[in-house]
């Protein structure tokens, strides 16, 4: 398996208008999603194999979400089905094209209650890189399931991917949320954080996007901790990555964007696609590699925010060459 994701599979309510604050949304129509899940489909539409764990509902929401991972070509063999939760939900408002508003439904969600002996080891042993994101540390039992998981796909030689996705209203406390994130940092390969959670990690008020000494400096004290790999996504200015051997910033690709969310995932999703191409991926970790990459992952994002939505939106790899093409 060239892929393997791990964690949250949810309900995303999209609102009817954009412009709007939560409670200002007239109507919310249901759309698959769940960071992980946006990166399996994602990565399997530009022709990796893929598989997807992750725990939803026995209800109709969860047996649909199973359905699209399967009609997207994701195997789905490492799902689990909860008889008490329910599948988790997400009300999303997006007051302008570049911001979204969330709140869970989540208390406790399926996701929220995978166990360790639930895992899929076959799996995870067979996959080339393993991702997941920082939703999954949020409790206990699932805390326990994903390092468990980490463990058993570092141990095969996996490429180990940790998005942190920080979302504040479902962790306990601030504090909790900074200590769990770090606490990964020393057994992940490659880092994806954004330009509000490379501050949050590196213990800074704020690192300026648009300054790479800043994002330099802040990448870097990330390094130190573990990664080999560090890459800052920067919305519509771009991306930025950081390794021993350097850094450099990527521009962005400019388009009329109508809705930024899962972005994030989509680039994940591309950069994870151009770093699993051969058994060895530490030997595609060089600078000129990742330039290529990089720019790769920038395109993926950008078509993304082409449509509303996320995994209706994600772009195929002919799209994404055609892309490319013309942009060259």
């Amino acid at each position: 398996m060239d892929i393997v994701t791990l964690g949250e599979i949810l309900i995303d309510m999209f609102p009817a208008e954009l412009g709007r604050g939560l409670t200002e949304v007239s109507a919310f129509c249901p759309k698959p999603g769940g960071a992980p899940a946006n990166v399996a489909v994602a990565a399997a539409r530009l022709g990796k194999r893929v598989a997807f764990i992750g725990k939803v509902g026995n209800d109709a929401f969860g047996h649909h979400l199973a359905d699209v991972l399967a009609r997207e070509g994701v195997d789905i063999r490492g799902m689990r089905y909860d008889e008490q939760a329910r599948t988790t939900m997400a009300f999303i408002a997006l007051p302008d094209e570049n911001t979204a508003e969330f709140v869970f439904y989540r208390n406790p969600g399926a996701d929220m209650l995978l166990q360790a002996e639930e895992l899929d080891t076959s799996l995870l042993r067979g996959a080339r890189a393993f991702h997941f994101g920082s939703l999954s540390l949020t409790d206990k039992d699932n805390r326990q399931a994903t390092l468990e998981a980490v463990a058993i796909a570092r141990g095969a030689g996996a490429l180990i991917s940790y998005d942190v996705n920080y979302r504040p209203s479902l962790w306990r406390k601030p504090e909790e949320a900074l200590e769990q994130a770090l606490a990964m940092l020393p057994q992940v390969d490659l880092l994806k954080v954004n330009e509000k959670e490379v501050a949050l990690l590196s213990q800074r008020d704020r690192v300026d996007p648009t300054n790479i000494e800043e994002l330099e400096r802040a990448s870097q004290a990330l390094l130190e901790r573990g990664p080999s790999l560090v890459v800052v996504t920067l919305g519509p200015n771009g991306s930025y990555f950081q390794t021993a051997e350097g850094g450099e910033f990527v521009p962005s690709f400019r388009v009329d964007t109508v809705d930024a969310t899962g972005c994030g995932d989509a680039f994940i999703a591309g950069l994870l696609s151009q770093l699993v191409g051969s058994q060895d991926w530490r030997g595609q970790l060089t600078l000129e590699h990742l330039r290529h990459a990089v720019r790769y992952a920038n395109a993926v994002g950008a078509l993304t925010a082409l449509t509303l939505g996320v995994i209706p939106a994600l772009p195929t790899a002919s799209q994404v060459d055609e892309f490319l093409q013309k942009r060259s």
